[in-house]
């Protein structure tokens, strides 16, 4: 059955985030050869329009207004509704993101529609679209299908493959100017503490540190690794609470999901609740003195050993093979 599909794509730092392509990606599956429509909301946005198309989307409708600099739910949820009126979708599929998480239960209740949220894989069987996402902190996964109303869908990142971009895909920008009014928050200024670099929901490495890195210091040698890798710095909940990095950096059940290529866990005992922010990682390898630790228990590959020691020798190596170059 052929659907008219919408799709939101995501814009910081100006660029397009990586999940806005994936969600293109789960679009096309959910359109079953029907229109990808990808819609972009912010100041200045109509510039990506045409790299959302090379991805995948047949068109872009775009909502331009300076109260959409930053990301608001009244901001945001009036731009979209205007577009979901417009183009009366049969589907709907966000990136499960910041945003995507904090948006679309909004859209959904307005919408009178249900919501299937943290999709990790969608397949056709039966003549029904199947969604499986995790429940039970990741120690489980459940299988759903929407038998009625709009399917409306939010996928995990790092999850669903993008298409392969092809520039030589054509389609039409257009906008659509919505009132954007009565917002009851106005975003003044963005302090951002989150380090530089690759996106830790989105990198497709990631190097972690636990209690086990002693110190502030003790992350240093495991951002040089993950700048060689290519990847992105992440911590458990104890390194957070001793201080030795900042919050932003958390992984697991109270910090932020990731599934990455690669997970390298360096001093990390294994707590059920971190585990549950990281145990779908592709391959994960865990680095810890204690043979016992729990972390082993979910790694594809062990080390015991002083991760001071075992690190700095892992960037060497992978400095000689030019790995990220």
């Amino acid at each position: 059955m052929a659907r008219k599909v919408l799709v939101l794509g995501e814009v910081r730092d100006g660029a397009l985030r990586n999940v806005s392509f994936e969600a293109i990606a789960a679009g096309k599956t959910v359109a079953e050869g029907g229109e990808v429509v990808a819609v972009l909301a912010g100041e200045a946005v109509q510039s990506f329009g045409q790299e959302l198309i090379h991805y995948g989307a047949d068109r872009v409708v775009t909502v331009e207004d300076a109260k959409l600099a930053a990301y608001t739910p009244d901001g945001y949820s009036q731009a979209l509704l205007a577009v979901i009126e417009q183009e009366k979708p049969e589907g709907i599929v966000f990136g499960h993101t910041a945003l995507g998480k904090d948006l679309s239960p909004k859209l959904a209740a307005r919408l009178g529609s249900g919501l299937i949220s943290d999709a990790t894989s969608l397949e056709e069987a039966g003549g029904n679209l199947v969604f499986t996402r995790p429940i039970y902190s990741g120690k489980a996964f459940e299988k759903k299908i929407v038998t009625d109303g709009v399917i409306f869908a939010t996928i995990r990142p790092n999850n669903i493959a993008p298409l392969a971009k092809d520039e030589s895909r054509s389609g039409d920008v257009t906008s659509v100017s919505v009132e954007i009014k009565d917002l009851r928050t106005i975003v003044k200024d963005v302090v951002r503490k989150a380090t530089q670099g690759v996106d830790l929901s989105e990198a497709k490495v990631i190097i972690a540190g636990g209690r086990g890195v002693k110190s502030e210091d003790g992350f240093k040698p495991l951002q040089e690794l993950a700048d060689v890798l290519g990847g992105a710095v992440g911590a458990s909940r104890g390194a957070c609470d001793a201080d030795y990095c900042d919050y932003s950096l958390q992984i697991g059940q109270t910090g932020k999901v990731v599934t990455p290529d690669l997970y390298i866990a360096c001093g990390i005992s294994g707590a059920i609740q971190h585990l549950a922010g990281m145990s779908n990682s592709k391959v994960i390898v865990a680095i810890n003195k204690d043979p016992e630790a729990n972390i082993f228990k979910v790694a594809d590959y062990g080390i015991v050993g002083d991760l001071f020691e075992v690190i700095p020798m892992l960037t060497e190596e992978f400095k000689k093979l030019n790995v990220h170059s």
